[in-house]
C-alpha cells in the first residue's frame, strides 16, 4: 500500500508557493516573499522549512552559507493530489457533488 503524504497546512502552501515559483530558494528568500503579504518571524519560515524537508516536500543543498530548497514535488502532482484528498473526505471520492455545489 502506498503511504500517504501528510497534507499542507496553510503556512506550509504559503511557502510552497514561494519555493514552486522561484524554482528554489533561501529562508532569506521565502521570508522577504511572505513578509510582503503578512507579518511573519524569520525563525518561523526556518522552522516550517526543516518541516517541508522532513516531509520530504522540500529538498536542501548548501550553496555558499546558506541551504537552497527545490521542491521534491512539482505543483501540479501535490495541488491534484490535494484535491483528490479534499474530494475523497468530502464527496466520497465522487467529484460530480463538488461540480454541483459550485
Amino acid at each position: 500500500m502506498k503511504q500517504r503524504k501528510v497534507g499542507l497546512t496553510d503556512q506550509e502552501l504559503a511557502i510552497m508557493k514561494v519555493v514552486w515559483d522561484r524554482g528554489s530558494a533561501t529562508v532569506r528568500e521565502v521570508y522577504e516573499e511572505i513578509l510582503k503579504q503578512r507579518k511573519i518571524a524569520y525563525t518561523t519560515v526556518m522552522t516550517m522549512m526543516g518541516i517541508l524537508e522532513q516531509k520530504g516536500r522540500l529538498k536542501k543543498k548548501p550553496v555558499d552559507r546558506a541551504y537552497v530548497y527545490t521542491p521534491a514535488e512539482p505543483q501540479g502532482e501535490v495541488v491534484g493530489s490535494m484535491v483528490k484528498d479534499f474530494v475523497s473526505r468530502l464527496f466520497n471520492g465522487s467529484a460530480q457533488p463538488l461540480l454541483v455545489h459550485l
